[in-house]
């Protein structure tokens, strides 16, 4: 099993707000997460994966002491693959609008 990922706009520009040192951070997590779905494991406890309260459907992923991500599951691209929607990428401000 593979995952998918699409982001969106609100993450792209969130992202070139990172700095080097922050996108290597999340890019390290991000392989984590991803590896950890290819086996059809939960993500690992590190990445302090859970839902975010009062926002169904999204959850968000920990990537450094004040890093986060928020991401949705998608429509499967391929039959059997989740599908992760990357939604906003940055310190706790994001949790304003994720």
């Amino acid at each position: 099993m593979v995952p998918t990922y699409e982001p969106l706009p609100k993450f792209d520009q969130d992202w070139d707000r990172l700095s080097d040192e922050q996108r290597e951070r999340f890019l390290k997590a991000m392989h984590d997460f991803k590896s950890d779905l290819a086996e059809g494991r939960q993500p690992r406890p590190g990445l302090r994966v859970k839902g975010i309260k009062g926002a169904p459907g999204i959850f968000e992923l920990t990537w450094a002491p004040d890093g986060r991500a928020t991401w949705s599951y998608g429509g499967e691209r391929f039959e059997g693959e989740p599908h992760i929607i990357w939604r906003r990428i940055g310190t706790h401000d994001i949790f304003k609008n994720p």
